[in-house]
């Protein structure tokens, strides 16, 4: 199968005599890109915890969640990751130079605070995790976790550095791994996949928030749209689209096979979590999750030590996956908004502002460990705040991408317009549910 053989939204034809974008038939396995690592830095530690909650405490019935999710997913990231391509620039700096400064700072304060948290939740839920397979001090793997997630995207070469994130994405696997070890009751699984079931209290909505939160994450829509812009930067072959319009038909056809690739990898780990902790957890009673590491050690006596470990090392491949992820959307986030130099291909001393910001998120996600907050109990909670937070971005995002001012010809169509503002209201719908019922 080849890119070229999907379909593409039509474009307006654009003067020129190059070439299109390099590499037309590409096979699907070259595609996998800033997509594929975007969706699987999706599942991180805090995203593990959500889903084991959600399995724990709702059993099979939420499931349907993730087929839901799946085409919104696709739709609002490849809209993000057609801003990066079209422009050339990331998501923080279109708003700088279209929107008011006032409402720059808004959004990005918002993006900032939310990875911080999830960083420091996340890095809680690995030291957790390993201090669960070998013993020993919990702080110390957080502050060592933490340490190796800032040194590699900052001194390791950027290939390299692609490299590593792209084998990390393996690590997803464990799930699929431990829900082959589990006694799973198929047909009330498959039930819960395709039948959906509403129920209307705080506590469901605030978990449908939290799925949304941790399943749309802002910090993917910044991750992915500055990885392109990136890959406009440093590879010659390609221009942004309002340059070089006649690369748009492969570009655009690339972005959404990769971008689909990944989501749907990305849920169907998802749903193995969701199944494996419904099985297990929910079956026996055992309800109240609150962390990643939490669930791995409560499916010991229920699955088996076999189920727990693989559950256990998960938490900390996904981790290692997902953190510098996490660090660097904030980075790109602020320093765009600032004007500064950005790119993780740059080096450390051309890009200080860059780096800088990318540790001091780092820091404070450490620190976090180091205060009266229990990250632990922030993971869960941290996807509920991604979910706040989602609304006004995703509102921005698809108020600009229809713009011409933005976009140039390449606004977007109709079916992606139509999927992204669907995926945006389902976010104001589980929010305002969440407020309601909580407030009744």
């Amino acid at each position: 199968m080849t890119v070229t053989d999907l379909p593409v939204e039509p474009v307006a034809p654009s003067t020129g005599t190059s070439a299109p974008e390099p590499g037309k038939k590409f096979s699907l396995l070259k595609i996998i890109g800033p997509g594929v690592v975007t969706g699987a830095s999706d599942d991180d530690p805090s995203g593990i915890g959500t889903y084991s909650q959600a399995g724990a405490q709702l059993g099979f019935s939420v499931s349907w969640t993730m087929v839901l999710t799946f085409p919104l997913m696709v739709a609002i990231q490849e809209i993000s990751a057609r801003v990066g391509r079209t422009t050339g620039k990331g998501i923080a700096t279109n708003i700088r130079e279209h929107y008011p400064a006032w409402l720059l700072q808004v959004l990005v304060a918002m993006l900032f605070g939310a990875n911080v948290i999830n960083i420091g939740a996340d890095l809680a839920a690995m030291g957790d995790a390993l201090k669960l397979l070998i013993g020993g001090p919990g702080l110390l793997y957080v502050a060592l976790f933490g340490i190796v997630c800032v040194l590699g995207p900052t001194f390791l070469d950027d290939k390299l550095y692609v490299r590593v994130l792209k084998w990390s994405c393996l690590s997803l696997f464990a799930y699929v791994g431990a829900l082959a070890t589990v006694n799973v009751p198929w047909g009330e699984a498959l039930r819960g996949l395709v039948v959906p079931t509403v129920t209307w209290n705080a506590d469901y909505f605030t978990t449908l928030v939290a799925i949304a939160g941790t399943t749309i994450s802002p910090y993917l829509f910044f991750w992915q749209a500055a990885q392109e812009a990136e890959d406009v930067r440093i590879k010659p072959e390609r221009q942004a689209l309002l340059r070089r319009g006649w690369q748009a038909a492969t570009a655009f056809a690339r972005i959404r096979a990769d971008t689909a690739v990944g989501m749907g990898f990305s849920n169907l780990i998802a749903v193995a979590i969701i199944m494996t902790t419904a099985a297990t957890l929910h079956a026996h009673g055992v309800t109240n999750i609150q962390s990643s590491s939490q669930a791995a050690e409560a499916l010991r006596p229920i699955a088996g030590s076999f189920a727990a470990i693989i559950f256990t090392a998960g938490i900390v491949g996904t981790g290692l996956l997902a953190v510098p992820v996490l660090a660097g959307s904030a980075a790109y986030a602020v320093s765009e908004a600032a004007g500064w130099t950005v790119g993780l291909t740059r080096l450390p001393r051309n890009a200080i502002a860059f780096y800088s910001t990318l540790a001091l998120a780092m820091l404070i996600g450490i620190g976090l460990n180091f205060t009266p907050i229990n990250p632990i109990s922030a993971l869960y909670w941290s996807a509920v705040v991604n979910g706040v937070a989602a609304v006004p971005i995703m509102v921005l995002l698809m108020i600009m991408t229809a713009r011409r001012q933005v976009m140039g010809e390449f606004t977007i169509g109709y079916g992606l317009k139509a999927l992204g503002w669907a995926a945006t209201l389902a976010m104001v719908a589980s929010v305002i549910g969440m407020v309601v019922t909580a407030v009744i």
